[in-house]
């Protein structure tokens, strides 16, 4: 976070004050108002961190009816004679915006003191000098058409492998910096393994890239990556997040329902990348679809993930109605990147979304037959009932038991046609205002009449070519999951109040090409992974570190953690303990013991049952999920609750992390495994076994000093057990076998909580 300070200078007639910032290190550097001030990347937004509140969207905290959200209004002449401005282009001594900023009159200041805002030195300069080079407007950048440019010319086009490069070089350029050399070949498949695949290499896919001295060795395992079955499931385990899957209904009693096969489905459609617009089209609206089919049908569920209650006492048409809310909310957040739940209440108070306009997108959602309370046991409707004959003839990619007969899954149908929809003061259920047809937000895209009044008419507005966020949201959360970060860091936000993008013009770009590719979900993704950028060393250096702490600019890869699925599968896959089955019921491994009975009051799930036998090591991504009480070990890294959509998990370092790395039992399992299958090899020495476990575990061989430190640590663990054995009687029954096997556990549980072996490169 940039830490804005002052530094006193000099007396002169101008500044007595210079602002600086300092950096993540405590360097600091004089920040200087930029030559040509920017409108959107420098003068919007102080806008709206500190005027919209009471000069935005919202009318009903609007102040002097001045509003600097509109460019007729923040232009507009002002007071009852209408011989004031706040803004005169050219002219900073007739714009009131310049005399109140700088106002001593603490009466007459802006913004006023019982706002608990203010402006620093740098940002009432910023706005000055804006308006003294002619307060040049522009609409914000999101709501904007996106425009294709020409891909740049860089000095050195060999720096570049494709079109992203060019973009990138060019940013580094005007900053005067420069890429990072390539990353090893060790580094790189690791982590490409993991971006594609969420799993590490084995050795042998790392010793055959080392060997392969082929121009397009990279190319050749990005394209077996992106045609193998763990591709699906990893793209899948983020849709889950922004899909909020559980595996309960949530709220108190909290009871188990099945929507595992719409899972399956998703799984499925990235692994046969159905096209992105068709892959939401379908979740969104495949019931309403010309002779639509049952997969179709099947990819509704999308919009059913919500929490459903079943306790007594509760108003059907409140919880009915938060059912919809929640559903606005997803799509909004998911689809077009905008914080539209701000909108509930009253208008938006930064974005230009009115309180009707969100109800009127509620309105797509309000149609289904749905209650508000369901009884224990029963199935929301709308359902349907899949079978083993309908899996067979239609549902394939549905992994079902031969003990399960059939099951029903929660599905979309527009059952309640005539229900109308009405502006909810103050959001209240009970209380409607005004009725509304259906419609969107107009700053984004009108909704004309040639979309159909339903969901599918929605779906196909958010793929109309006019739509200005729907692409660029998607190519920015794609971006985000290979590069850590995306082009715009607030991934749920490209409103007023979200950050710019670091590189507008190559968003713009990416976005355009996904469409005109045809919404190609793996082109996508192998044109990231294939390009310079991603393949730069995460090394970096003080002088980096000072001009581009967050790494922006993208002078270097950057360090990333495994997510709480990676770090689990990483170690049962090395181990031999990972089970390679796609797709079917949810599974419960190993949790703590009581965990359900402790949190849990009324008729819900009180009793964890661990599974047994292959269940025990399913790939994360199958783990049960009970809404109340999510797996520990996975909240403690850091995954989403799935109370409500989320496009962007948290990214913490904390010393439970390090506790879970050292005492799972799972992690225990897969170091005690490891260990066992490596001593078994009698052809190896300890220095050969020590440098193979280490090279599992991250993907790379240990030099001689990290075999010199781990053979000590061996050492000292043997010596322990020889001493433990002698003093206690009751390990005198522990062979060398038994002691070094226990040695070798330590070790390589000491080596699955390196830093190293919880980041992907």
């Amino acid at each position: 976070m940039l830490v804005l300070a002052y530094k006193y200078v000099t007396r002169d007639s101008k500044d007595s004050y210079v602002p600086k910032e300092e950096n993540a290190l405590g360097v600091a550097n004089t920040k200087e108002v930029p030559e040509t001030v920017d409108y959107i990347f420098d003068v919007k937004p102080i806008l709206s961190d500190r005027c919209y509140l009471c000069h935005g969207p919202d009318e009903g905290t609007r102040e002097a009816g001045l509003r600097f959200d509109i460019k007729e209004d923040a232009f507009a002449a002002l007071g009852e004679d209408r011989d004031r401005f706040a803004i005169v282009p050219g002219d900073t001594l007739a714009s009131q915006l310049v005399l109140r900023i700088n106002n001593i009159d603490t009466e007459k200041k802006m913004p006023p003191e019982d706002s608990n805002l203010s402006l620093s030195e740098y940002e009432r300069k910023v706005l000055t000098q804006w308006i003294a080079q002619g307060a040049e407007w522009k609409d914000h950048w999101a709501f904007v058409a996106p425009e294709k440019k020409e891909v740049p010319e860089i000095a050195n086009n060999q720096l570049a492998a494709n079109e992203i490069d060019h973009f990138v070089i060019q940013k580094l350029e005007e900053k005067g910096l420069n890429p990072s050399v390539r990353a090893s070949k060790e580094k790189l498949i690791r982590r490409v393994h993991f971006d594609l695949t969420g799993l590490p290499p084995s050795l042998a896919a790392i010793d055959a890239f080392l060997q392969d001295s082929d121009a397009n060795a990279f190319e050749k395992v990005v394209d077996k990556l992106l045609n193998s079955p763990s591709y699906g499931e990893h793209m899948a385990a983020s849709w889950l997040d922004i899909a909020r899957y559980s595996d309960t209904h949530g709220y108190q009693d909290d009871l188990e329902r099945v929507m595992w096969p719409w899972r399956d489905w998703v799984i499925s459609a990235f692994n046969r990348n159905i096209p992105y617009d068709e892959f939401v089209k379908w979740q969104l609206a495949g019931d309403l679809l010309p002779n639509a089919t049952l997969e179709q049908i099947v990819a509704t569920g999308f919009n059913r993930n919500h929490k459903i209650t079943q306790e007594g006492g509760v108003i059907d048409e409140e919880y009915r109605v938060e059912y919809v809310l929640d559903r606005t909310n997803t799509v909004s957040k998911s689809l077009l990147g905008l914080t539209m739940e701000c909108a509930q209440c009253h208008d938006h108070k930064y974005d230009p979304i009115s309180q009707k306009e969100y109800f009127e997108f509620f309105g797509f959602f309000n149609k289904v037959n749905e209650k508000g309370r369901i009884e224990y046991g029963e199935i929301p409707e709308p359902n349907v009932t899949i079978t083993p004959k309908e899996i067979e003839e239609v549902l394939t990619f549905i992994n079902m038991p031969d003990s399960i007969p059939e099951v029903k899954l929660m599905v979309m149908k527009d059952d309640a046609p005539t229900r109308k929809t009405f502006i909810l003061e103050r959001g209240a259920y009970d209380k409607p205002g005004e009725e509304v047809q259906l419609g969107t937000p107009e700053s984004v895209l009108p909704f004309t009449r040639q979309y159909e009044a339903n969901r599918l008419g929605l779906a196909n507005w958010l793929f109309d070519e006019k739509n200005t966020l729907t692409a660029r949201v998607a190519v920015n959360r794609i971006w985000q999951q290979i590069f850590g970060t995306g082009i715009v860091s607030t991934s749920s936000d490209f409103g007023n109040q979200g950050a710019l993008p670091t590189h507008p013009e190559l968003l713009d770009w990416l976005a355009i090409t996904f469409r005109e590719e045809g919404w190609d979900m793996k082109k996508m993704v192998k044109r990231m992974v294939m390009s310079n950028t991603y393949q730069q060393t995460s090394k970096t250096t003080p002088e980096l570190l000072e001009i581009d702490p967050y790494n922006q600019w993208l002078a270097r890869s950057s360090r990333e953690k495994l997510t709480a699925e990676m770090i689990r599968d990483n170690a049962l896959l090395v181990s031999g303990l990972l089970v390679d089955k796609i797709g079917g019921p949810s599974v419960k491994p190993h949790q703590p013991e009581g965990l359900w009975a402790e949190t849990t009051s009324g008729q819900g799930l009180t009793k964890y049952i661990m599974d047994s036998g292959e269940n025990l090591y399913r790939r994360s991504l199958y783990t049960f999920w009970k809404r109340t009480v999510p797996p520990p070990s996975m909240l403690t890294f850091d995954a989403a609750t799935r109370d409500f959509c989320e496009v962007k998990r948290q990214k913490t370092s904390t010393p439970l992390q390090a506790l879970v790395m050292l005492n799972d039992p799972q992690l225990l399992k897969a170091a005690e495994t490891l260990a066992q299958k490596v001593i078994a090899n009698e052809t190896l020495s300890d220095e050969e076994r020590i440098a193979t476990i280490f090279r599992m575990i991250t993907s790379r061989r240990p030099n001689e000093g990290e075999i010199e430190n781990l053979m000590q640590f061996l050492d000292e663990e043997i010596q322990g057990y020889n001493e433990l054995a002698e003093d206690d009687d009751t390990n005198e029954v522990m062979t060398e076998l038994d002691k070094k096997t226990q040695a070798f556990s330590r070790l390589t549980s000491l080596i699955f909580n390196l830093d190293e072996a919880i980041v992907k490169g």
